[in-house]
């Protein structure tokens, strides 16, 4: 699949700028690490890629103790807007 739709219902591709409006991290992943993902709700982001499931996967860098820090999370179209560039 190469596009997906945002919650609104806009086509969202590859190099398509999102805002992240939730986030769904791992039941098991540790506090400092659910922190991080969570911070990234309101975050615009370039969509990097999406799957066959739909989902846009984009990449957060974090200026981390031990320096940059990368995330990349997959956002369903609920959970995630297109945003004009």
């Amino acid at each position: 699949m190469t596009t997906t739709r945002d919650r609104r219902g806009q086509p969202v591709a590859a190099g398509d700028t999102v805002r992240i409006l939730d986030i769904t991290p791992d039941p098991d992943m540790d506090e400092d690490d659910r922190d991080l993902f969570i911070d990234m709700i309101g975050s615009t982001c370039v969509v990097e890629r999406v799957d066959d499931e739909g989902d846009a996967w984009v990449a957060v860098w974090w200026n981390g103790f031990e320096g940059p820090l990368l995330t990349t999370v997959g956002l369903a179209p609920h959970q995630m807007e297109r945003v004009a560039t």
